[in-house]
């Protein structure tokens, strides 16, 4: 479309922002403006060199959740509340699976290793139960994986990970209770396992908490034969005494 004709659109029928439901600016790229992209609440500074996570004191609390194997971790911004929450539900559960552009290219400029920008292979999203995707329609952690591998040139490989039974939602769970809920949910089909073997890939998530789907998800790819797995969330749920 050309720009006289996306003007006169966006004159006559302005679109509304996916998070705060404000009509976008004339020219406004995406689906969410720019006044709740400024608004989103970035994890503060010093954070960890591996998990990405707000720390206090030199040792890192959150690594503590993460297996060996799991190199880095990174994510954009708490979402317990505010824009990023509106951001995330957007995605989820309104069905504007076009704001994930946007939350890739954030996610995209994050801080990461060295050894991780130099060793990743692919993306790798986390799969929904294939109910649950029919009844969304989409897998919003595949579409934000896609948009994310555009953003970093690199292949995206849905097909290496599998969910193997349901698991009801993780929301209202204690820590120990999700570990149980997504214990052995994933497994990685035999076809794959060749691509896999002594890669280091990035699986993509929407938000992260405990990390206890990820975990799950590094414990299925690491049997088969990946030899490092790093996080990439949009959002990160915040921990008890985190700033």
């Amino acid at each position: 479309m050309i720009p006289a004709a996306l003007a006169l659109r966006d004159l006559l029928l302005p679109v509304a922002c996916a998070a705060c439901g404000r009509p976008l600016d004339l020219g406004e790229p995406g689906i969410v403006c720019g006044r709740c992209w400024a608004r989103l609440a970035a994890l503060p500074a010093p954070r960890c060199a591996r998990c990405g996570h707000p720390k206090l004191r030199p040792e890192c609390r959150w690594c503590e959740l993460l297996p060996p194997y799991v190199r880095a971790a990174r994510s954009v911004c708490w979402v317990h509340r505010g824009t990023g929450q509106a951001i995330v539900h957007a995605l989820k559960y309104r069905g504007w699976h076009a704001v994930a552009p946007g939350m890739a290219e954030r996610l995209g400029r994050l801080d990461w290793p060295d050894d991780v920008l130099a060793e990743r292979a692919a993306v790798v999203p986390v799969p929904l139960a294939p109910a649950r995707e029919r009844e969304r329609g989409y897998n919003q952690s595949e579409r934000l994986a896609r948009a994310l591998a555009l953003w970093w040139g690199l292949p995206v490989w849905p097909q290496v990970l599998t969910r193997t039974r349901h698991t009801g939602t993780q929301t209202q769970l204690t820590p120990e209770q999700r570990l149980v809920n997504v214990s052995g949910a994933f497994s990685v089909p035999e076809f794959s396992r060749g691509a896999l073997r002594r890669s280091h890939v990035v699986l993509v998530d929407d938000v992260v908490t405990t990390a206890a789907t990820l975990n799950a998800c590094a414990a299925a790819l690491h049997a088969a034969g990946a030899r490092l797995i790093s996080f990439a969330t949009f959002g990160r749920a915040p921990a008890e005494g985190d700033r």
